[in-house]
């Protein structure tokens, strides 16, 4: 048995992900964990799968024939290091810049984003659009969060965001 990554891209209609799991179990394949999304009447997705090597190639040409749908095989990584998550949660007012500060940041300490989540909605309270980010990063279980947080608290300030750590 063989751990695959694969990635979906293409219009979304229903049943995608039936028919994706479908082709999964039909040769002998066990879904281990998947993300998907849908934005603008396109679906996108991540997929792993364990499955016996000689039904990778079978797999993929059955999900090759979806139509409208691009499917891209990719190698996982693991890495042997101690980490743990850390979610940040962020809200304000709508404006340029926010998510670009907010990467930036967090790419100065080189830490990595495991799930980036954001959307914009009306405030009629506040006469224009509240912005909402829910972000998980990783860190190195020895990583002082002291530096970090004094960035993200001189960010938030500058763009008049809230920014909470769980």
């Amino acid at each position: 048995m063989e751990s695959v990554i694969f990635t979906l891209l293409g219009k979304d209609k229903p049943g995608i992900m039936e028919a994706v799991s479908r082709a999964v179990r039909q040769l002998q394949g066990n879904w281990l964990a998947s993300n998907f999304a849908h934005m603008g009447g396109h679906f996108t997705g991540f997929v792993e799968v364990k499955l016996p090597s000689e039904n990778i190639r079978p797999l993929l040409d059955k999900l090759d024939a979806m139509p409208e749908l691009n499917i891209r095989l990719v190698q996982g990584q693991t890495s042997d290091r101690a980490t743990r998550q850390v979610s940040l949660e962020i809200l304000g007012n709508d404006k340029p810049g926010i998510v670009q500060e907010l990467t930036s940041v967090l790419h100065q300490f080189q830490l990595n984003i495991l799930r980036f989540s954001s959307n914009c909605e009306a405030a009629p309270n506040w006469g224009g659009n509240l912005f909402k980010a829910q972000v998980v990063i990783e860190i190195p279980e020895d990583f002082d969060l002291g530096p970090l947080s004094q960035s993200l608290e001189k960010i938030a300030n500058d763009l008049v965001v809230d920014i909470d750590w769980h």
